[in-house]
């Protein structure tokens, strides 16, 4: 009976690990998140894209297997089979096998990636042939609170465009305009522009809905933009435009941000300026930041916390500060004669001479 567990046990055991380990192609623990696969896929993808690495079978082989992985773990009912009957378990259901570059194109867009990052088709500049027409951008702008901002987010969004698509009949196009030559008699000659225009299949725009996954990265600063290549109008007779999202920071109602650093006020009674405080206030991941004094505390006075601020975009290792003002509210009852005895008794401070504007007088 125990042999025929530890057979049993052994047989489930080697059904799930069939097929590809698309945790360990990810980098991933078996219990990571949808965020954690994500990133790792952004980051892994854009490094092995085969336009990245030209001639470099490895590299387009790792890319197949990244959008194996990603489209499989990014799905939770995929990811379930997965787990509990491995790549084939998938393969005997007709579940994933999905284009690499189709899950390329559904996170990064058309032929690009956020943060900056594009690849680049084709020779140089022109090579000598006219430039190729090419649609609008189309800018859309992307509220992210500050939270989203500080610990990164993935934001779904569809995008319905207008598609070109083969109809029937020809129309003109590649419309140009050639200068023409016209004798009017012996050694008399004009000179004329025409406009000239080919024959093309004729086409019509077909409205099509795109999922695109924008990832707002931790550290992001206000109107940073993410491209995706080729998602933005149509043009009929050229390429299409990119598709930018600029993000806006909403306001926050606890923390203000400037570049890296956090500033907040927070106002502590009269008793806590004189007799000192200790508490704990909650940062924008829920993380507690303690605050103490045991001195006093003047209305005004701003403390720095080394390390509290926003991850920097660029290096999320590096950190801001963040700055705290404190405020300081004052007691709105009338105080007795015997109570401002014992405030003056303890606290034995003389008439300080007056300042105004910053003036002695």
């Amino acid at each position: 009976m125990k042999h025929a567990t530890v057979l049993c046990l052994l047989v489930i055991v080697a059904e799930t690990l069939a097929g590809r380990d698309f945790y360990q192609i990810l980098g991933v623990e078996r219990g990571a998140t949808t965020k954690q696969i994500k990133k790792a896929y952004r980051k892994l993808a854009m490094q092995y894209h085969p336009d990245k690495n030209p001639g470099n079978p490895e590299a387009e082989e790792k890319f197949k297997d990244l959008g194996a992985a990603y489209e499989v773990l990014s799905d939770e009912e995929q990811r379930k089979i997965y787990d509990d009957h491995g790549e084939d378990g998938l393969k005997e259901r007709g579940r994933g096998g999905q284009n690499p570059g189709d899950v390329f194109s559904s996170f990064f867009g058309g032929f690009g990636g956020g943060g900056g990052f594009q690849f680049n088709f084709g020779g140089g500049q022109n090579d000598g042939k006219p430039e190729t027409p090419r649609g609008a951008d189309v800018i859309v702008d992307l509220e992210a609170t500050l939270e989203e901002m500080y610990e990164g987010e993935f934001v779904e969004m569809t995008r319905s465009k207008p598609v070109p698509k083969k109809a029937s009949g020809t129309r003109q196009c590649n419309c140009r305009t050639e200068m023409r030559t016209q004798q009017l008699g012996p050694g008399q000659f004009q000179m004329f522009q025409e406009q000239v225009c080919d024959k093309c299949p004729n086409v019509k725009m077909v409205n099509e809905e795109k999922k695109l996954e924008v990832e707002i990265e931790p550290g992001v600063h206000d109107g940073h933009e993410y491209r995706f290549v080729a998602e933005g109008e149509p043009h009929i007779d050229g390429d299409p435009g990119d598709l930018i999202f600029r993000v806006r920071e909403l306001k926050h109602k606890v923390f203000e941000r400037r570049d890296d650093d956090l500033y907040t006020n927070v106002t502590i009674s009269l008793q806590e300026a004189l007799n000192g405080f200790s508490f704990d206030i909650s940062h924008l991941d829920k993380h507690k930041v303690h605050l103490e004094r045991t001195a006093v505390t003047r209305h005004g006075l701003r403390i720095r916390k080394k390390g509290e601020g926003m991850p920097n975009l660029d290096n999320n290792r590096v950190v801001g500060a963040l700055f705290v003002t404190f405020d300081v509210k004052f007691p709105e009852t009338t105080l007795t004669d015997e109570q401002r005895q014992v405030i003056a008794s303890v606290l034995e401070q003389a008439p300080v001479q007056r300042v105004y504007n910053g003036l002695q007088v």
